[in-house]
């Protein structure tokens, strides 16, 4: 098992006889203050990992809500070294593994070694970059390598067994799996029960990997997470918690729902 302390988080909480939780938030969403209240009542409620996006302005991956509201954090500034600084700031007060997920450019903007570096000495456990693919990453590994980031596999339903072993043999932290071909966001497809091409790429993934497998794109209530038992070890939910705080909640009340 990885010494990461993802790896620590989502195993601890299998142990636990449960799926870890891994929230998503975009940096600064709803608003810059508010957002640190978020990110304090994930933890506070027990998520296991906390997802923090970096905003970019071409979100090829992500879905309108998420989209929506990573482009609403841009127009007031959030950035790289915003959202550095601010958990250096906090650095040793969560509880949870930290993530940071993204896109490569705003990172090779704010300079490869140096957000290696800044990133990690911030309390930043692992990255997830959706846009680098494997025959890329090399170059990212180099540079997180040496100070203990991890950088974490993206695979989805297009990604075949051979290539996830591809994957799979510098795996850190966790795989996160994406369970529909597209973008992010709420989809009508899991209402019905997990749909067998995400239970069959789920079985490849979890030969495929070493570390734990998340799911995530598409979840957006509790009793989904049943279909997944036994399937993957962490469930991942971004939309649903953005959407929950557009309509008035707060981190902690959705927790308390998902616990």
């Amino acid at each position: 098992m990885s010494n990461n302390i993802l790896t620590k988080r989502i195993e601890a909480a299998r142990a636990a006889g449960r799926l870890a939780l891994i929230p998503f938030l975009p940096a600064g969403y709803p608003n810059k203050d508010r957002f640190w209240d978020e990110i304090d009542g994930l933890d506070a409620s027990g998520a296991d990992v906390i997802e923090i996006g970096m905003p970019f302005s071409d979100p090829v991956a992500d879905g309108p809500v998420v989209e929506h509201a990573s482009l609403k954090c841009l127009d007031v500034g959030v950035n790289l070294k915003w959202i550095i600084s601010g958990l250096a700031a906090r650095k040793g007060r969560y509880k949870a593994g930290l993530v940071l997920m993204g896109y490569l450019n705003p990172v090779l903007q704010y300079g490869l070694e140096a957000f290696a570096r800044d990133a990690a000495s911030a309390g930043v456990h692992g990255v997830i970059l959706a846009d680098v693919p494997h025959e890329e990453a090399d170059v990212v590994r180099a540079a997180f390598d040496p100070h203990g980031l991890a950088l974490i596999p993206l695979v989805g339903l297009n990604t075949t067994p051979s290539r996830m072993a591809l994957y799979g043999n510098n795996a850190q932290g966790f795989a996160y799996f994406v369970s529909v071909l597209g973008t992010t966001g709420v989809r009508s497809q899991f209402d019905t029960g997990l749909p067998p091409q995400v239970r069959e790429g789920l079985t490849h993934a979890k030969a495929a990997f070493p570390v734990p497998v998340a799911l995530g794109f598409g979840l957006k209530h509790p009793d989904q997470l049943k279909d997944l038992a036994g399937l993957v070890d962490a469930a991942v939910f971004g939309s649903a918690l953005i959407k929950h705080i557009d309509q008035g909640g707060d981190a902690k009340g959705f927790m308390k729902v998902w616990k």
